[in-house]
């Protein structure tokens, strides 16, 4: 879905996350987990998650302002071409299980302070 070796994003609650303008439309691919893309471009802007409530992963790409440290999270790796690897402080072969996500967030939590959607797009 990304054209690239890479798939970046980052998760915020949906509390803090917000639309500015423009009304996306889901993407090619449809389920419960619902991928929202620029109805224009057609560019993947963010993901809501099945079985994952109150949460958001907004692609990396649609901030003016971008994060410049390592990924924290890397998932799939498994399927990485051998040469593309971000070295993320967790890496997985697929997904973290289910159980694991409350661990991983509380530890980033501690890591990093939260950027609002507002501190990224004024």
């Amino acid at each position: 879905m990304s054209a690239s070796a890479f798939s970046l994003s980052e998760g915020y609650s949906s509390g803090a996350f917000r639309l500015t303008r423009g009304e996306p439309v889901i993407g090619g691919i449809h389920g419960a987990t619902r991928h929202h893309h620029c109805d224009y471009c057609k560019s993947w802007l963010y993901t809501e998650p099945e079985g994952v409530a109150d949460f958001v992963n907004v692609r990396s790409t649609m901030f003016d302002k971008v994060r410049t440290e390592p990924p924290f999270v890397e998932t799939y790796v498994g399927e990485a071409l051998p040469w593309a690897a971000a070295r993320g402080r967790h890496r997985y072969e697929t997904l973290p299980a289910m159980d694991e996500w409350p661990r991983l967030i509380s530890e980033f939590a501690e890591r990093n302070a939260a950027w609002g959607k507002e501190e990224f797009n004024p």
